[in-house]
């Protein structure tokens, strides 16, 4: 359904942004960040643009960390098979003289960031391609990103929410090799190798509506799944979503994720990506992560179809004043249903925005492939709800 409302949710144009002011002369290319770096998923990079200058803007009433280690703790997780964790480093070369970590031999480069590399690897144990992060130590323990927090915080913290999560549209984190006695720290994941369909391929220059319809579902599906465990993934967009190549979309990236005990969401900045940044995010009030989930992923559906942005300025102040002021534009000819969705999802108010639940059962969104299916995992799984039903997730 669409929001009637949405415009009147800023009643007077603003002026000044106090959170972003000291970035107006940022380059629009580094407001697109898929736009940067192909492989960015892959990066571990969290957004400056937004982060917050102290500890009580970062993180919610309890820490991520404190929750996902009770969790653990409790056995209130997903996983039925443990990420592997090797304490030992051991680097060689095989014998076409490849480098080697353990049992990985190296390819090619995938892609780099400011907290590391990203490395293609094949295992010389199973055959199969993975996608391992290098970071060093010592560099993540200087970035700061907090009075008291680290880039190694981040990562720390990424690992732990990974850990918990099984899912078939999440990208898996396989093995974690952190050695005591070296600088290294690796994360090995699942090698996803597909890349979004070529723009251009459907009528208004974004993907066919059929193509659009499969990946929003996979999307939706991975993000309820994160926010029935009270997960805020914090930065969806199409870098952070890869396809498999059997047409598979799966979330990665967590690495300005954050856990909360229960329904109770508040943030109060957003360190996302600043095209996809929702209304309520960019003027600094306090704000719901998972409506600012369902906003970004408005605004990757508004990419897929129409192959542009709703909302970009030529420097990231335009950006923030076009999210909070400027209606939103969608051309004629586009599908009935297909606009009410994008309308519904793309509602400045948070309060009137479309939730995870209403976007499953929208009619474009069910078509003809019928309602999305219900995903039954482990740490629900036997659990009834208060209504008496099998506890399930997206």
């Amino acid at each position: 359904m669409g929001c009637c409302s949405c415009f009147g949710f800023i009643s007077k144009p603003i002026r000044s942004l106090r959170l972003v002011s000291s970035f107006r002369t940022r380059s629009q290319e580094r407001l697109l960040d898929d736009e940067e770096d192909e492989d960015s998923f892959y990066n571990g990079e969290a957004t400056d643009i937004l982060n917050g200058s102290d500890d009580e803007l970062r993180s919610p009433v309890k820490r991520s960390e404190e929750i996902i280690l009770f969790r653990i703790q409790s056995g209130k997780i997903c996983r039925e098979v443990p990420v592997k964790e090797t304490r030992q480093v051991v680097r060689s070369e095989d014998e076409n003289g490849n480098k080697m970590v353990n049992e990985y031999v190296r390819e090619f480069k995938i892609g780099s960031g400011s907290y590391g590399k990203v490395v293609l690897y094949r295992s010389t144990k199973d055959g199969k391609q993975y996608a391992i992060k290098a970071f060093h130590k010592s560099h993540l323990l200087k970035l700061r990103v907090a009075p008291s927090e680290t880039a190694m915080t981040d990562v720390l913290r990424e690992v732990l929410i990974m850990k918990m999560l099984d899912h078939p549209n999440i990208v898996n984190l396989i093995e974690v090799i952190d050695d005591p006695n070296t600088d290294q720290f690796y994360m090995v994941l699942e090698y996803v190798e597909g890349k979004w369909a070529p723009e251009g391929s459907g009528p208004t220059g974004g993907l066919g509506e059929t193509t659009v319809r499969k990946y929003l579902r996979d999307i939706v599906a991975g993000l309820m799944y994160l926010h029935a465990h009270n997960i805020v993934h914090g930065d969806i967009k199409p870098d952070n979503l890869l396809v498999t190549s059997t047409g598979i979309v799966k979330i990665g990236d967590f690495s300005v994720s954050q856990v909360f005990e229960d329904d109770n969401d508040e943030l109060r900045r957003s360190p996302g990506t600043p095209v996809f940044t929702a209304p309520e995010c960019c003027l600094g009030l306090t704000y719901h992560g998972k409506a600012a989930d369902t906003w970004a992923l408005g605004v990757t559906l508004y990419r897929m179809v129409l192959g542009e942005y709703p909302f970009l300025g030529d420097t990231l102040q335009d950006t923030y004043d076009k999210i909070v002021n400027n209606p939103i534009f969608i051309p004629d000819g586009i599908n009935s249903q297909l606009k009410n969705l994008m309308e519904g999802i793309l509602c400045k108010d948070p309060k009137h925005r479309l939730t995870l639940n209403a976007i499953a059962e929208h009619p474009w969104v069910v078509g003809e492939e019928g309602p999305i299916p219900q995903y039954l995992c482990r740490c629900k799984r036997g659990k009834r709800n208060k209504e008496g039903n099998f506890a399930i997730c997206g």
